[in-house]
């Protein structure tokens, strides 16, 4: 039953896919997410930004299924994961950083036994594997070895797979890291299609540029918990709109304003190399967290 149509189920506003209540979870004594509250509207594309270490990955598997939490409530497309795993899980697809495709299957016969445990019947099967390969692309690979394609098209294999079974919700996990800047940008037509065509995505990434080129709204995160929420460009005039970067003395310096006439007085008092541009989220991250999102001081 599509979420969309049942109106209000369990408390819950179906204009939001997604419901994370004071999300904890640790590792030992390391609290890697940290009482996190986040809903994510149906239909949304939304994207968790931040270093390594900072709690994204482990929000999205907690969220996924993948992993156990140790405190908090998650309610996916209605179904609490507490309650109804198994009713939530069968609503999402999910695409980890490593590609889970089996090496010694083609990516035809991946596809089946995709389908295969979702239960999906032989024609109905073979009408999705055709529509989505053709969707992605994928006809001419689907009797070649796994390993005989690109990571770029490991990825969109990937993806087919769990697609097949009609999720409404996608999970993507560093989408596109290890893939050279050409396939990232394939992949990312194929991640905006996904959203344009209505399903909710919501990926992990550390690449400033992939937030701000796909995400409805970004979430950025530093030690278990999310510092900022909104949408990449508001995010960004919290700084300023326009940043100043003076490098002098061996080091870089920046300065943030709200209009490009501001930034042009300050850039014509300083000596040294220069420049004037736009704001982007990785400032954002430097100026709340004090790292870049590469997580260096």
């Amino acid at each position: 039953m599509d979420a969309a149509s049942e109106g209000d189920r369990g408390g819950l506003r179906m204009e939001n896919i997604i419901e994370i209540k004071g999300l904890v979870k640790r590792f030992g004594d390391k609290t890697a997410v940290d009482g996190l509250d986040l809903s994510v509207r149906k239909g949304e594309l939304f994207g968790f930004l931040g270093p390594n270490g900072a709690g994204k990955t482990t929000t999205l598997r907690c969220v996924s299924t993948l992993t156990g939490f140790d405190s908090g409530s998650i309610v996916v497309a209605g179904f609490d994961l507490l309650k109804n795993p198994a009713e939530a899980k069968s609503r999402m697809g999910v695409i980890q950083q490593q590609v889970s495709l089996d090496k010694d299957l083609t990516i035809r016969e991946n596809m089946i036994s995709h389908a295969m445990y979702h239960d999906i019947g032989k024609a109905e099967r073979n009408k999705r594997i055709k529509e989505l390969s053709d969707f992605f692309g994928l006809e001419e690979y689907l009797d070649k070895p796994v390993d005989s394609l690109s990571g770029g098209w490991k990825k969109r294999a990937a993806i087919v797979c769990t697609m097949l079974h009609h999720p409404e919700v996608l999970f993507l996990d560093e989408p596109t890291s290890g893939l050279d800047i050409n396939a990232r940008r394939l992949l990312w037509d194929v991640i905006k299609n996904l959203n344009d065509d209505g399903t909710t995505i919501i990926l992990t990434t550390h690449y400033i540029e992939e937030a701000e080129a796909l995400c409805d709204r970004v979430g950025i995160i530093d030690k278990g918990k999310i510092i900022a929420l909104d949408d990449p460009q508001s995010l960004c005039e919290r700084v300023g709109k326009v940043a100043v970067e003076c490098h002098s003395g061996g080091k870089t310096d920046y300065r943030y304003f709200k209009s490009r006439e501001e930034a042009n007085t300050y850039a014509s008092s300083l000596e040294g190399d220069v420049s004037i541009r736009a704001t982007n989220l990785e400032d954002v991250f430097v100026e709340m967290t004090g790292k870049s999102v590469g997580g260096q001081k």
